[in-house]
């Protein structure tokens, strides 16, 4: 799982997007570690803490590009799973913002993401508890 998480940072999906999908499939699977975690990366990456606060709401939040949209659109998608499978709508709306590569690089970050939850999840991950050794104190959010 480490490999394959070392893979996306080197993906096309720049990192302050990854961060956004990484957020939005932690809320929807309840992951309070993940979602801690990633709120902290976004942060240090320099994201706005009202975007942040914006990801549960991006539908009805005029802070987020149609770009950003259609990537949340898409983890949405592939976190919940219709039972229909992803629409063409949807792909279609996707596809008008990233390229073959791209939708590839942003499909495995949701199923990376989509893994770690179930693992946090189910192991009970504790919020913060490896902040230091992540780096993740530099933040300021304890």
């Amino acid at each position: 799982m480490a490999d394959l998480s070392a893979s996306n940072r080197d993906s096309s999906i720049e990192h302050g997007l990854q961060c956004l999908v990484e957020i939005r499939a932690s809320q929807l699977n309840g992951c309070a570690f993940c979602l801690d975690m990633h709120v902290k990366q976004a942060t240090i990456g320099g994201e706005r803490p009202l975007r942040l606060h914006h990801v549960a709401i991006w539908r009805e939040s005029p802070l987020f590009s149609e770009r950003e949209r259609a990537a949340l659109a898409w983890t949405e998608a592939l976190t919940r799973i219709p039972e229909d499978g992803v629409s063409d709508a949807l792909y279609q709306r996707v596809r008008e913002h990233f390229d073959d590569r791209a939708l590839s690089d942003l499909t495995y970050l949701v199923a990376t993401i989509n893994a770690w939850n179930r693992l946090n999840v189910a192991t009970r991950g504790v919020p913060g508890t490896y902040d230091r050794m992540y780096g993740l104190d530099k933040a300021g959010l304890a």
